[in-house]
């Protein structure tokens, strides 16, 4: 059965950074907001980089997200998928991120919370001239970097404005 995106993007007039995930994970859409399992580091990690309080409602989200000029939206309009994991997304259509953007020009940078959206903006909008960075997956399925690594890395690329890849170091 084909599973289509279920929120729109969060965008404000002067968000300046996209944080761009895959699919919402089925604890998402139970949920009915992005980063909505209960053990995703997301909003945790946010909430570190920026000195604030996690936020825990959609609108204590949203307001969040506005705070702090982020953007957040994923890669896939629709899919078919055994389970949350990226590697089982398949039948892939892919998000106007194109339009997107050019219809959010404060946008400086994509910031992608795991390889699939990475790998599919890459092959979809490589030609696309923004700056990209690849985040750590919050996700409790990435165990490779312990959270103080992943909060680094993060706070390094989004807080700072360091204009050097994860992958560079």
């Amino acid at each position: 059965m084909i599973e289509y995106h279920p929120f729109e993007p969060v965008v404000f007039e002067d968000s300046k950074i996209l944080i761009l995930g895959s699919f919402p994970s089925f604890d998402s859409f139970k949920n009915s907001f992005y980063y909505g399992h209960r053990h995703n580091q997301f909003w945790r990690l946010l909430a570190d980089i920026f000195n604030d309080i996690v936020p825990k409602s959609i609108e204590e989200k949203t307001l969040f997200l506005k705070k702090h000029k982020i953007a957040l939206w994923d890669m896939v309009k629709s899919c078919k998928r055994e389970s949350s994991l990226d590697s089982t997304l398949k039948h892939i259509e892919i998000n106007d991120i194109e339009t997107f953007l050019k219809e959010n020009p404060s946008i400086e940078k994509i910031c992608f919370t795991g390889r699939k959206s990475q790998e599919l903006f890459e092959k979809h909008f490589s030609y696309l001239n923004i700056k990209r960075y690849y985040l750590p997956s919050p996700s409790p399925a990435y165990r490779k970097l312990r959270y103080e690594e992943k909060l680094k890395i993060w706070r390094e690329l989004i807080k700072l404005g360091n204009e050097k890849c994860a992958d560079e170091k």
